[in-house]
């Protein structure tokens, strides 16, 4: 397990308690899971996304990670529609480990409502969230 020091938390992400992470990109938001998340997990060996066109709201799930150690859910960090997924993920599900924050996205979606992104943690405010949990 990473300290929380060595962790990869970039600045232009929004975090959402469940470790789930939105970066907006023009109109869409791309989304993952954090380094811390990956790290917690483990190995992942399989990653179940949903299909393009369908729409979640925040907070609902939209797939789940099996990792050797664990299956843990995913949850939308904003509300939106699924506007793609990431293929790689179907062969390569080692790169939620290995690049969580470019390589390992999981999917794109359009935002019903961009101010979503708002209530979302900026790095600062995720980095003293995971401070308490150890």
């Amino acid at each position: 397990m990473k300290e929380i020091s060595e962790l990869e938390l970039p600045e232009d992400v929004r975090y959402a308690e469940d470790h789930e992470w939105a970066r907006p990109e023009g109109e869409k938001i791309r989304v993952g899971i954090s380094d811390y998340a990956q790290d917690q997990l483990g190995d992942v060996v399989f990653v179940e996304l949903p299909q393009e066109g369908e729409s979640f709201g925040k907070g609902d799930e939209f797939g789940s990670v099996e990792s050797v150690k664990a299956v843990s859910e995913l949850y939308m960090p904003v509300g939106g529609e699924i506007l793609a997924t990431n293929k790689l993920l179907e062969e390569s599900p080692e790169l939620v480990n290995k690049s969580p924050y470019q390589d390992g996205w999981m999917i794109e979606i359009k935002p019903n409502n961009q101010s979503e992104l708002d209530s979302l943690m900026d790095r600062d405010a995720y980095l003293e969230m995971l401070k308490g949990l150890k």
